[in-house]
């Protein structure tokens, strides 16, 4: 595996350990961040309208199998052969018609509200202090509102948003919006309380609840529906749910009371009628017995007559089905009574008709629902509307077809009855036609007494209509808030609080193109790291001295370390310190670094090479008049002449660049710098060359033939990462002898090892000693 390749995997890996050490040095952000993420939830809780869940659940009856003993007892009657579609009484429970209706009785018609400096509540129930009566509401008062602020329970200031509109007594009857109505105060109403006023639109207030509702079965094998709805007023909204079971149930039993009444109606017709024929019937027989005087029939037409009288009994019951069928389908067909619901098929055996009975009253019932909140021309109530012509259609098809068929056994009938006397002829005629007179009679009082017990039936199954619902729970109210919810909220808080500052860290190191940490340059980068200097916040250029215990000097003692140690017991004299650019502390590298082998006794001479920008000997107080620019343009400039000795440290020596001349680039070229370099190693331990940034100058490349080593100065939050490329180059081309990266400006924020305190710590202990030691001192001395 190549070096490249190995540095790749690394790369890959995630230090976790870094990574939360690195943003735990901003641990005040996150902890101002959750205590403004709580103060706003705090706020929030405080000025925010808790909201509660209100549930019920009911029972939708299946009364194709009955519910109860009445429903058993009457089970045979067709006006409770009906089956309830949980999806279709789903959708009259949410229906705007049937909220409208229940808000109607509720009284909603107004609504008020306490007006509080920063939230406004709703009052309900008990807890409001005023009532309004209305003597007349126009349209135009709909949607608008007015506040009433109390002054002492008898009187009382009307306002208009702001403006105030006028002074009032309670109970003095009031002209506004083209309306009039009075406001009756309590006795116990604050003093100085503002109580908004609004007047609802029930319709648009209808649809507001009705979109509020949540109406789903519990389980798929039952047939219980919970009922349920979100509201900021507790009591409110168990009045809704209650209302709106006990409106529904109501409703139900007046569509199913509907159809009934159109029965009776019709049965009584019919009875009417009967009644009539009936009577005509007796009077023909009387008049016949009158004028004939019959004798009674032999007893050897006995059996004729039971045979005769059984095929009658056959014959009636089919000239009452007929009797019905032809009722029904001239009702049907009535356009007057379309869309009204259809008497029931009284008995009638055949279940394909009331079938589609059953269906097109439930429709009916349906359409007349929708009516209650939509248009007559909307498109739902013309769609069952079409479907209620279908339904009419079929049942026109059907009872035609059942009349043909019981035609065909009426003619059966009387072609048996026809057989049976014309076997009896010798019966005097008289009492032949005395028997067709009683046949007719008996179907006339046969009719007659079926659709009276049809009638009975009716007006009992009227009496016992049951509800289409039961109710299992009542509406209750949840016994804290569904929302706000505070565990939830602060949790989230927390989240929020230490995302947030995470997130702004994230994005700063993202938008940060400098070097943050060691991390970045290891992950540029093979070249090796020395060390790290820690910042300098002295203002002084040089800070190594035999007295300082600096984090900085320590640092410094501690690279020296490390540099010696790199040596690896070869030559290494001459050093060249570079970096990418200018102000990432090379000069002050340099000298710190020669002031460090200096204390170990070595003699070190430290070159300014950066003959562009020369720092060198200004750093610490020399003159610059006379330097290396000199000695490489002149023959009688002597390199004894050129060296300076440091004012704080004078073992330091120094040669400056001198005057900046027109052709750096080309006199760094000059072979004279080998001979200058060559004399120096002869007389010391160390030369140390600070030389111009070879990011932006290739002047320092030209002194690579002269140097063992090169240190390359990278400063945390200045240097670019894209200049790192330039010492990986250096490493991997080879331009410069054995390069190393030294960190400079290192912080407890930025920097691993000196976050962890050893140069800092080891600095801090030395100071502490020696203020110890000085205080023991004083102390002997008084």
């Amino acid at each position: 595996m190549s070096d490249l390749e190995f540095n790749d995997s690394q790369n890959e890996s995630i230090d976790l350990k870094g990574l939360v050490l690195k943003y735990l040095k901003y641990w005040y952000l996150f902890i101002l961040g959750v205590i403004i993420s709580f103060a706003v939830v705090h706020v929030y809780l405080r000025y925010t309208i808790p909201v509660y869940k209100i549930r019920a659940s009911i029972l939708i009856k299946d009364e194709s199998v009955g519910e109860g003993p009445s429903t058993q007892a009457l089970g045979e009657l067709a006006f409770f052969r009906t089956t309830n579609s949980l999806s279709n009484e789903l959708l009259i429970l949410k229906s705007v018609g049937l909220m409208e209706r229940v808000l109607t009785e509720l009284d909603y018609q107004t609504s008020f509200y306490s007006v509080g400096r920063f939230k406004t509540t709703e009052l309900y129930g008990k807890e409001l202090p005023l009532k309004i009566i209305i003597s007349n509401l126009d349209s135009a008062t709909i949607g608008k509102s007015f506040i009433v602020h109390n002054k002492d329970g008898q009187f009382y200031d009307l306002y208009r948003g702001e403006n105030k509109i006028g002074s009032h007594r309670y109970g003095e009857k009031l002209n506004m919006y083209g309306s009039s109505f009075t406001i009756i105060a309590d006795t116990d109403v604050a003093a100085n309380r503002r109580i908004s006023v609004k007047f609802n639109d029930i319709r648009k207030l209808a649809n507001h609840y009705s979109g509020k509702l949540n109406i789903k079965s519990i389980n798929s094998a039952s047939s219980v529906m919970e009922i349920s709805m979100n509201d900021a007023v507790p009591a409110k909204g168990k009045d809704v749910i209650n209302k709106l079971i006990e409106v529904y149930n109501r409703e139900g039993i007046e569509d199913k009371n509907q159809v009934i009444a159109n029965t009776i109606k019709f049965i009584d017709e019919r009875l009417i009628y009967l009644t009539k024929e009936l009577d005509a019937v007796e009077q023909d027989v009387e008049e016949y017995k009158r004028k004939n005087k019959p004798v009674a029939i032999p007893s050897y037409s006995g059996l004729y007559s039971g045979t005769v009288n059984e095929f009658s009994k056959q014959l009636i019951s089919t000239e009452i089905e007929l009797e019905v069928l032809k009722s029904i389908e001239k009702y049907i067909s009535n356009e007057e009574t379309k869309f009204e619901a259809v008497p029931t098929t009284l008995g009638v055996g055949d279940g394909t008709l009331s079938n589609l009975i059953g269906s097109f009253n439930q429709l009916q019932s349906q359409r007349q629902s929708m009516l209650r909140s939509v248009k007559p021309g909307s498109p739902l109530v013309q769609n069952a509307e079409s479907q209620l012509e279908s339904l009419r259609t079929n049942i026109l098809e059907t009872i035609k077809n059942l009349r043909e068929n019981i035609l065909l056994l009426r003619k059966n009938y009387q072609a048996n009855i026809d057989r049976y006397e014309n076997q009896l002829i010798e019966l005097p005629s008289m009492e032949r036609d005395l028997l067709k007179i009683n046949r007719q009679q008996g179907i006339k009082e046969g009719l007659y007494l079926y659709l009276l017990r049809k009638r009975e039936e009716a007006a009992i199954s009227q009496a016992v209509t049951v509800s289409n619902s039961r109710v299992v729970d009542k509406a209750s109210a949840s016994g804290t808030p569904i929302e706000p919810q505070p565990s939830t909220l602060y949790l989230y808080a927390l989240i929020a609080g230490l995302a947030i500052p995470f997130a702004g860290l994230f994005l700063k190191d993202m938008l940060n193109d400098t070097v943050q940490e060691s991390r970045d340059v290891e992950k540029s980068t093979l070249t090796p790291i020395l060390g790290e200097i820690a910042h300098n916040d002295t203002g002084n250029l040089l800070v190594v001295n035999q007295e300082s215990r600096s984090t900085s000097a320590e640092l410094f003692r501690l690279l020296r370390a490390n540099f010696q140690f790199a040596a690896g017991g070869k030559e290494n004299k001459v050093i060249l310190i570079t970096s990418s650019m200018s102000g990432e502390g090379k000069t002050f590298f340099s000298l710190n670094l020669a002031a460090s082998l200096v204390m170990t006794g070595k003699k070190v001479i430290v070159l300014g090479f950066d003959l562009r920008k020369p720092k060198l000997t200004q750093g610490v107080n020399l003159p610059n008049n006379i330097g290396i620019t000199n000695y490489l343009i002149s023959d009688n400039v002597q390199i004894d002449d050129l060296i300076q000795f440091a004012p704080d440290l004078p073992e330091l020596a120094i040669i400056g660049s001198g005057p900046i001349p027109p052709n750096p680039a080309e006199l760094m070229l000059l072979p004279k710098i080998g001979v200058l370099i060559d004399e120096l190693k002869a007389g010391f331990d160390y030369i140390i060359i600070d030389s111009s940034p070879i990011g932006q100058v290739a002047d320092s490349l030209a002194l690579a033939p002269y140097i063992d080593s090169s240190l390359y100065i990278v400063r945390y939050n200045y240097t670019s990462k894209k200049q790192l490329q330039i010492i990986d180059d250096l490493y991997r081309s080879r331009k410069l002898k054995h390069p190393m990266i030294v960190l400079n400006d290192a912080k407890k924020n930025n920097s691993y090892g000196y976050s962890y305190g050893y140069g800092y710590g080891y600095g801090n202990y030395y100071e502490e000693e020696k203020k110890s030691i000085g205080s023991r001192i004083r102390k002997l001395v008084k």
